[in-house]
This record gives structure tokens, C-alpha cells and sequence, in this order.
């Protein structure tokens, strides 16, 4: 099955970005190869610039918070594993206290860090990081895997506590919603949402169909378009009906 995620809000969005970057970096962070750890500073960069809302940890600690008063009203619910409950609200709190202890402003010693804004400033250009425009990172490129790894996974540790707090919000998110299947006529699918919120919808398919949804949602209506690609992989409208899983997601 492929899952594609649809954000209701710029909020969402922006969580969602950050996640696509924070496992490109895992990735590549984990290699050796130089060209591999460049992509992996990039990244970092890249997190600086999506991440660059002053009001982020505050909306992170604030939804942290909100989930764990609305965890805790479950404790009276006999039908709720007590164990399991206990295990969020503690990973929540761990997550609330590191972020909560993280000092100012979201990547600022990454800013503070002059040789490394001066990376930034050339990997914005086309070809800009050559050996010949900057040798001293060049030079920094030639030292030994481990060394490299040591060095991008101190620049990143002061995000570390950004990242697992929207790690958890966005997990906690998905496991809101119910996965409930659907068809969509000749490949269509709409429904009045009612003007209830919901903050993101999940829409698994079984990869063998060939079949890719275009979404657009409001408060009012989902709408799913499915297409497919030929051999110029421009999509193409699917006329087939085509069955699917939706899940809307809401704290």
C-alpha cells in the first residue's frame, strides 16, 4: 500500500515538510561518502528555512500540552490500557521538558557559525560549494567519515528536540483517525466534510493499481481525482472505479 498525506492547514504543512527533511537527513548523515554528507548539511539548512517561524516551539509545546490534559482524561476509562497511557504521557513529558529547555532561537548556532553560513550562502547557487570557491570546506570533505558524521551530528543536536516533539504531534495525529475504505466512481471520490475540522487525511492504495489521488479539501468538501501516468509520466484521468482506504486525522 502507498499512504499519501493530505495537511488541512499551513500548521500541518509546515510539520509535515520538516519530517520529509528530518528522514533525508537521517539518511544520509548515516552514510560515508562526502558527497553524501553534503547533502545531509544541506538538509540542515533546508530545516533552517522551513523552521524559520519564530512561533513553531511554541505551537509544538502548546499541542504537547493539550495532548497530554486530553490523555489524562482517559485514566478513569477502564476500557484504556493504563500501561500504554502511562508510556505516552512520560514520552510526552520528556519530549515537553527538551524542548521546553531548548535555548534560543531554532537553529541559532548554525547562524552563529560563520564558516558555515558561509557554506549556506554558496550552496544556494547552482555549483556554488566547488573546491575552488570553497577549499576550506573542500578540506573539511577529505577528513574521515567518522569525523564528518561527528561534526553534522553536533551542528544538529540543538534542533534534536524541535524534531521529537514534531515527531510525536504528527504520530499522535495519525493515530487519531480510523481507516474506513471507499471506491471512488470512475475514479472520483467527494464528500461533505460538514464543517468539521480536521487537521490532515491519510488515503492509502494499493501501489499494483497504478492509480494516484489529487486532493483538495476545505471545511466543507473532500475531493479525490484519481489519475495514472503512461509512458511520458504525464498524468492521465482514470476512468476505473478505484477502491482505497481514508483516514481524517484530528486531535
Amino acid at each position: 500500500m502507498i499512504v499519501y498525506e493530505y495537511p488541512f492547514n499551513e500548521r500541518i504543512r509546515t510539520l509535515l515538510r520538516l519530517e520529509d527533511l528530518y528522514e533525508k537527513f537521517k539518511f544520509f548523515v548515516n552514510q560515508e561518502h562526502p558527497l553524501q554528507h553534503h547533502v545531509a548539511l544541506a538538509t540542515i539548512f533546508d530545516m533552517l528555512e522551513v523552521a524559520g517561524r519564530a512561533d513553531l516551539k511554541s505551537d509544538l509545546l502548546q499541542e504537547l500540552e493539550r495532548q497530554k490534559q486530553s490523555l489524562l482524561s482517559y485514566r478513569s476509562n477502564p476500557a484504556v490500557a493504563a500501561e500504554a497511557l502511562d508510556a505516552v504521557l512520560a514520552e510526552l513529558d520528556t519530549v515537553s521538558n527538551n524542548l521546553a529547555k531548548a535555548q534560543g532561537k531554532t537553529g541559532q548556532n548554525v547562524r552563529d557559525n560563520e564558516w558555515l553560513m558561509s557554506i549556506r550562502g554558496r550552496t544556494v547557487m547552482p555549483g556554488g560549494a566547488c573546491e575552488f570557491d570553497l577549499p576550506s570546506y573542500y578540506a573539511w570533505q577529505q577528513r574521515p567519515a567518522d569525523q564528518r558524521h561527528a561534526d553534522i551530528s553536533a551542528w544538529f543536536a540543538p534542533l534534536a528536540p524541535l524534531f521529537d516533539a514534531l515527531s510525536l504531534v504528527l504520530r499522535l495525529l495519525r493515530d487519531s483517525g480510523g481507516p474506513v475504505k471507499m471506491i471512488a466512481a470512475a475514479g472520483s471520490y467527494q464528500q461533505m466534510l460538514q464543517g468539521k475540522v480536521y487537521q490532515m487525511l491519510r488515503l492509502s492504495i494499493d501501489e499494483n493499481l497504478g492509480a494516484i489521488p489529487e486532493i483538495s479539501a476545505n471545511k466543507y468538501m473532500l475531493w479525490v481525482r484519481f489519475t495514472s501516468q503512461g509512458g511520458d509520466l504525464k498524468p492521465k484521468p482514470l476512468e476505473d472505479d478505484v477502491p482505497f482506504e481514508l483516514t481524517l486525522c484530528n486531535f
